[in-house]
């Protein structure tokens, strides 16, 4: 592959100042609304967890009640993973807004639908719609800080979305674990949470338009917006971020078991060690919004930090021991998830923004699906759940070798990340400039003005 190519005149276009606001209440409350937004398919993951053994106990008496109530669990993930490409198709073609307001509200109708059923059946069913939400929502979410922010604040706030999600997931699951207290059915309540969310996000949100064209490059922007979709350089990303999804979930889905194998059977115990866990995965997201480096060039590190920390979860032989490998496993995937996610968006023009936003997120959540029956399926082999956790840190440092072999082949690997910015691109799409300041982050810094020095379209409120 080339080391670098010119930057397509829509990518150069975006690096101009954006029409929204980047300080002051308006922009707070923006991010406010994306962050809670983007934690609500956290929320239908983990919620309902700890009624599980509840739910089982009230529909013991339906055949096949085993394997159904788990279900109910990780059914909206699947649904996600399968339909977030739609949901991008239908974002590009619809508009970002309009879809994540209206999948918002549908989120809360189907998310409490369980306390109207009593059949497990249409439980399921309900469940799956969540899903179907939660495609839109996690899609529109991302999609929306990519139209919104360029440079270094499209890194920052993508870090930061992996952050709020790390951390949404430990204070869900205590939140379910309460208000599981007073019965299986009651911690669906949570779910209409979203009707107090979407309207403030049909207020607070802009409708985003792509940046006009300056006279320079408005006769290069025709044959540029019917330029394929780039289908090559995002199948790439996305079988990482499958591969890179299976590594983020092994520590939180099987923590629980690691420890018990250990004969640590003492809930307060694992709750204590998962949440150690947590805030090393929101400790490796603070690291990678300070570092002002290409995400290409830190994704071989993450890796690699990955399979260090697998290492000595298949070496440990106390419970100490195996907290610390989930510890530095964690920071590597704090690290990971933003560091593959802003790499999707810097292949990525605003007209393919949904669409390229949902193929990441079905990529993600199906990796997320599958992580527990990928380690299930290595376990005989392995001999122990430790031995396929060691497979799988093998496995890490094989891609993280990989990765790092090849960012060495293309040239500019050690200069400064700069989204977003004119000047070159590398092949994977990511622009840098070399011993130059981030010229997307003084756009997003200085005020607001439009092509050519014209003033910037207002906000824009649908």
């Amino acid at each position: 592959m080339p080391a670098s190519v010119p930057l397509p005149a829509a990518a150069a276009d975006e690096a101009a100042p954006t029409p929204v606001a980047v300080s002051g209440p308006a922009h707070l409350l923006r991010i406010t609304v994306l962050m809670a937004g983007s934690c609500l398919p956290v929320l239908g993951a983990v919620l309902i967890a700890p009624v599980l053994p509840r739910m089982q106990d009230h529909f013991a008496s339906t055949p096949g009640a085993k394997a159904l109530v788990p279900l109910a669990l990780t059914v909206p993930a699947l649904m996600l993973a399968l339909l977030a490409p739609f949901a991008g198709v239908i974002v590009d073609r619809l508009g970002r807004k309009r879809l994540l307001v209206v999948a918002t509200v549908l989120y809360a109708v189907f998310g409490t639908a369980p306390l109207w059923l009593d059949s497990l059946g249409a439980i399921i069913a309900s469940r799956m719609l969540v899903g179907v939400a939660e495609a839109a929502i996690m899609t529109c979410c991302t999609t929306l800080i990519g139209d919104y922010y360029s440079g270094r604040r499209r890194v920052k706030y993508l870090a930061l979305q992996t952050m709020c999600a790390s951390a949404s997931a430990t204070v869900f699951f205590v939140l379910g674990g309460a208000a599981g207290a007073a019965g299986w059915q009651a911690p669906f309540w949570v779910y209409a949470v979203s009707l107090v969310i979407a309207p403030v996000m049909a207020a607070a949100l802009p409708r985003p338009v792509p940046a006009a064209p300056s006279g320079d490059t408005a006769g290069a922007r025709g044959p540029a917006a019917r330029r394929p979709f780039p289908w090559r350089p995002l199948a790439g990303i996305c079988a990482l971020t499958f591969f890179g999804a299976v590594v983020f979930y092994t520590v939180p889905v099987e923590m629980a078991y690691l420890l018990d194998d250990l004969g640590v059977e003492d809930s307060r115990v694992i709750g204590a060690a998962t949440a150690i866990a947590s805030a090393a995965t929101v400790a490796g997201a603070v690291v990678f919004a300070r570092l002002k480096r290409s995400p290409d060039t830190v994704l071989p590190a993450a890796f690699a930090l990955c399979a260090a920390g697998f290492g000595v979860v298949f070496l440990a032989d106390g419970a100490p021991l195996l907290v610390a490998g989930a510890v530095v496993n964690c920071l590597g995937t704090g690290l990971l998830l933003p560091a593959l996610v802003t790499s999707a968006m810097g292949r990525l023009e605003y007209a393919d923004r949904g669409r390229g936003t949902g193929l990441w997120t079905a990529a993600f959540f199906g990796g997320e699906f599958v992580c527990p029956l990928v380690l299930l399926a290595v376990e005989p082999a392995a001999g122990t759940l430790a031995g396929a956790v060691g497979v799988l840190g093998a496995a890490s440092a094989v891609v993280a070798a990989g990765l790092l072999l090849a960012g060495r082949r293309a040239a500019g690997t050690d200069t400064a990340y700069a989204p977003d910015a004119p000047g070159t691109a590398h092949a994977s799409g990511t622009a840098v400039a070399a011993g130059t300041p981030d010229a997307s982050e003084e756009a997003d810094a200085a005020p607001a003005a439009g092509p050519a020095g014209t003033r910037p379209a207002p906000e824009q409120v649908a």
